[in-house]
């Protein structure tokens, strides 16, 4: 078996607001803003801003509005991400957070003016489909990652396909987890996965403390491909599946793909974009 991260090439096309590619593209928006509508965490340092952003905007109502303005951390944007998605609308974040990858620096003057000068991403979001030791089907979206993670002091006993092609046959450790590119930086590299492209096309999946094989570091597979990961011993190894924050304990099996029917345009200041973000994240200290 080899070690390392096999990989195979990705290409990149130029995406205008508005359009619905199969795949993550940054381009320019063009668009006259009027209408916004604030999401705002609940947190202490969110909750600050609201006198002061109200007071110079109007709060349209997500259906009215041109465009969602999501005040807090990365957490909360992913939760807005699926809470507004039926809208259609696209999502310009302002740091109230810890880290704010997925934001922008918060601002209070010329909200309007930064968007309509800001480029656009487009990006598809993971679903998993999961069953559980009691045969119960439960389904989620993720925009970052889909982990499967221990639930005990036993370790995981995994294995793991893509299609009918076993690419591991018992993977023993703390789990395992799919990545997509602009979740790469997160969980993903934080276990030493690989930092994807945003148009890569691509899927990162990556063990976590892989106990046996030890060098086997995970693979990069196409963003088309059908991934099933099943527990091999669910009485003795119970384990859970997580899609960015939503939890299914006790799971017998789960298959993870891309579904390009579910997009999501995030804007980002010209100065700042994920792209940028991505490629300077190879380098962070800290």
């Amino acid at each position: 078996m080899k070690s390392g991260y096999e990989s195979s090439g990705g290409n990149e096309n130029p995406c205008p607001f508005g359009s619905a590619g199969s795949s993550p593209a940054e381009g320019t928006i063009n668009m006259i803003l009027k209408k916004i509508h604030f999401a705002i965490d609940k947190t202490i340092k969110a909750d600050a801003s609201q006198k002061i952003l109200l007071k110079r905007y109007r709060n349209y109502s997500p259906n009215q509005s041109n465009v969602i303005v999501v005040i807090g951390g990365d957490g909360f944007m992913l939760e807005t991400l699926k809470k507004y998605r039926k809208y259609k609308r696209p999502f310009y974040g302002m740091n109230k957070g810890t880290f704010g990858f997925l934001m922008n620096k918060f601002k209070t003057k010329n909200i309007k003016k930064s968007i309509s000068k800001a480029k656009s991403v487009t990006i598809s979001a993971l679903e998993m489909h999961a069953i559980t030791k009691d045969n119960i089907k439960k389904s989620a979206i993720a925009i970052n990652e889909v982990s499967l993670l221990r639930q005990s002091k036993q370790a995981a006993s995994l294995r793991i396909l893509n299609g009918k092609k076993i690419l591991i046959k018992k993977l023993i450790g703390d789990g395992v987890l799919v990545s997509t590119p602009a979740g790469s930086t997160a969980y993903n590299l934080s276990v030493h996965g690989p930092i994807l492209s945003l148009n890569s096309k691509k899927l990162a999946i990556t063990p976590i403390s892989a106990f046996r094989p030890r060098r086997w570091k995970g693979k990069i597979v196409s963003s088309s491909s059908l991934i099933k990961i099943i527990n091999l011993n669910n009485k003795k190894r119970p384990i859970s599946v997580v899609a960015d924050n939503v939890e299914v304990r006790n799971i017998n099996n789960v298959k993870i793909r891309v579904n390009n029917h579910i997009k999501f345009k995030l804007l980002y200041d010209s100065n700042n974009s994920l792209t940028k973000k991505i490629k300077l994240e190879q380098f962070r200290n800290r």
